[in-house]
């Protein structure tokens, strides 16, 4: 019996984590809708960045819902590639940032 962990249907029960703590529910759906909205960046660029973060946090809900999002909107294959690369050498750089501590662990302890 093949089985997947994150099933595509469950994106479509999203909406519905306001059963439990309704509060915190609506106020994060009203917090998302503003913070996802056109305002100084448009929702093209929004959603451009949406997708690479749902990249670069494995989120396959996310990536469904951004990917699907961004074709909607007209963007190409090419500008969500190229998006997903930004994410890729930031993620990339994050790490190879953090080799600083290591270096300077390195260093104080050959002194």
């Amino acid at each position: 019996m093949a089985s997947n962990y994150y099933e595509p249907e469950d994106l479509a029960d999203f909406s519905n984590i306001v059963e439990y703590a309704s509060d915190q529910g609506n106020k994060f759906f009203d917090y998302y809708q503003v913070s996802t909205s056109a305002g100084k960046l448009s929702e093209r660029e929004k959603t451009l960045i949406a997708l690479t973060v749902a990249m670069t946090q494995n989120c396959p809900y996310c990536i469904d819902a951004y990917t699907n999002k961004c074709l909607s909107l007209g963007i190409s294959e090419d500008e969500m590639m190229e998006a997903v690369h930004v994410g890729s050498s930031m993620m990339a750089g994050i790490t190879l940032v953090h080799s600083t501590q290591m270096r300077k662990i390195i260093k104080k302890k050959s002194m």
